[in-house]
């Protein structure tokens, strides 16, 4: 799959790219029925929220599942990661599903991710894209990750570590930082349905609210890194940032319907 000249420049100018409809009904049910079994799981892997213990994130769900081995090796997100990057050689840095639940799903902070990147696992540059496919509707309603467009434009920005807001660390943007970047960018909020792929880069700054409507959310997410980039320091788990640099390969566009 190539991406246009447009989106190309959308992606250029502020800092993500939404493309809807790219996974049908019938591949998101697949992969929303092995995402349940997943998150029932009594694995290191998976990080509960604070307050009502149900899982927040479920990581390295590639190497649990062969759908989601194979979700993470479709062309429909490897591709426009290799055209966008202008690189054929990237690895798997890290694959989850985050989820807010029902009435219990906790906010995200603000942040970008390259801050985690660097000062957990000494990634040299904000290369790495997080390529997002939405499992469930994502509404205004039920905890859409919110986006301050072209705040990437500003590089790293000033972040330090929270360890105390949620049950997930996370390198968190001042908040004076952030009034500065909405008041250059404004604020957006990304929803859209089932099978929609969302791209953002490294230093674009977001979170999300919490999810207190009666809909689930739940987004898949794979971050693709070049090998000329991959981590310095090795002090977080595997199924934070993997170790494995082999350069991803894309597989045929019906590898989701193959597993079966």
């Amino acid at each position: 799959m190539r991406l246009s000249d447009q989106q190309l420049h959308t992606y250029a100018e502020q800092g993500y790219l939404v493309v809807s409809d790219l996974f049908n009904e019938s591949e998101v049910t697949l992969l929303r029925d092995e995402c349940a079994a997943l998150f029932e799981e009594d694995h290191p892997a998976n990080f509960c929220e604070r307050e009502s213990g149900v899982v927040r994130t479920a990581m390295a769900i590639h190497n649990r599942s062969e759908l989601f081995a194979r979700l993470t090796r479709h062309p429909r997100l490897v591709e426009p990661a290799m055209q966008i990057l202008g690189d054929e050689s990237l690895y798997v840095q890290q694959v989850k599903v985050n989820a807010k639940v029902a009435f219990s799903g906790e906010i995200w902070q603000w942040h970008y991710d390259f801050a985690t990147h660097h000062n957990e696992d000494g990634v040299p540059e904000p290369l790495a894209l997080n390529v997002h496919v939405f499992l469930d509707e994502v509404t205004e309603f039920n905890g859409p990750l919110w986006f301050i467009p072209r705040s990437h434009q500003h590089g790293a920005v000033r972040a330090a570590l929270d360890t105390q807001t949620t049950s997930y660390p996370l390198w968190c943007v001042d908040r004076d930082v952030v009034t500065d970047l909405i008041d250059d960018g404004g604020l957006v909020s990304i929803t859209g349905k089932p099978g929609t792929v969302l791209i953002f880069g490294d230093c674009l700054v977001h979170g999300s609210p919490a999810n207190m409507s009666p809909f689930n959310r739940r987004i898949y997410s794979v971050i693709l890194n070049p090998t000329s980039n991959a981590y310095t320091l090795d002090q977080r788990p595997d199924y934070q940032h993997h170790r494995d640099l082999t350069p991803v390969v894309p597989l045929a566009d019906s590898c989701l319907s193959d597993v079966r």
